[in-house]
């Protein structure tokens, strides 16, 4: 049994099991990784992830070039657990561990939900239950299914909901860095993830991730419309996959956006995306004429 430390990232642990040494021995000979338990506060999760907390200003960082914010790793304990528990419920109600439960249960659509208290728990619950799967874990955050078109089932006695913005045009930079730095009323979200397209930028995709109170953007990678095509993966899967995505004229260049959260207003949110998107006019002027529109953002370095 392995107990990480409070702000290790479970993904590398996991990975440890896989490692080769010179002789190509692994831990995976000798041991399986059988559970992922990821423990929750009941009283304080919801405070710490919505918090804009860093690791550093918590005194719990690696050290000076961390740059993890509090709500990150809770996230990726989250996201990844295969058993989730929730202590200290004899501290709160019953109606604020419902709540926690409908919260989990969107971020994590597979994990094991178990609420306990003084921390007793059967061990059967969490040793020997063969419920860990390293392509499962992989796939198991909410927003990734709610992305592929796998609807988390919404908790509407708590206003838990989650949808998935596409368009295939792109935005105007000024007008989405706008909406993206103006809090207007939509909701409360928990959890945001993505890519998007900027006009002023017609070959990159940008990166978006949202947790609790952090959030962050910046260069997520080049479009494969952009590379020729003599230079995309030989692997016949994987251009079935990238084929998949394309519509022309525009092939794979789209914006996708997965919004999971409480109250959360679709509608506005929507309309307010539609309105960062290019206009007919100025879609049809094409890159040269988009390249020139103001751009707000910091420049990617890939």
């Amino acid at each position: 049994m392995i107990e990480s430390t409070g702000i290790s990232e479970p993904l590398p642990v996991a990975e440890t099991f896989t490692f080769e040494d010179e002789d190509g021995v692994t831990l995976a000979d000798v041991a399986q990784l059988d559970t992922m338990v990821t423990v929750v506060d009941a009283v304080n999760f919801s405070n710490d992830f919505e918090e804009a907390k860093y690791l550093q200003e918590a005194g719990e960082s690696l050290g000076e070039d961390d740059e993890r914010s509090v709500a990150d790793l809770l996230i990726d304990q989250v996201e990844f657990a295969d058993v989730i528990l929730i202590s200290k419920t004899d501290l709160v109600d019953e109606a604020a561990i419902t709540r926690l439960k409908a919260i989990l249960t969107t971020l994590n659509t597979r994990a094991r939900i178990i609420p306990i208290s003084q921390g007793n728990i059967d061990v059967k619950e969490v040793l020997g239950t063969g419920l860990f799967d390293f392509e499962q874990a992989q796939l198991a955050p909410g927003w990734l299914k709610e992305m592929r078109g796998e609807h988390i089932p919404e908790t509407e006695e708590y206003g838990i909901s989650s949808f998935t913005y596409t368009a295939r045009r792109p935005f105007y930079p000024q007008r989405f860095y706008d909406f993206l730095h103006n809090e207007r009323g939509y909701g409360k979200l928990l959890r945001s993830k993505g890519y998007f397209w900027l006009a002023s930028r017609p070959f990159y995709a940008g990166q978006w991730s949202q947790a609790g109170g952090i959030a962050r953007y910046g260069y997520g990678g080049m479009f494969w419309k952009a590379v020729d095509p003599k230079d995309w993966p030989e692997d016949e899967e994987y251009r079935q996959s990238i084929m998949e995505q394309w519509q022309e004229p525009f092939g794979d260049m789209r914006q996708e956006l997965v919004f999971i959260g409480q109250d959360l207003n679709e509608k506005a949110i929507r309309e307010a995306l539609d309105n960062c998107l290019l206009d007919d006019e100025m879609l049809v002027a094409g890159r040269a004429g988009w390249q020139l529109l103001p751009d707000p953002f910091p420049a990617w370095e890939a």
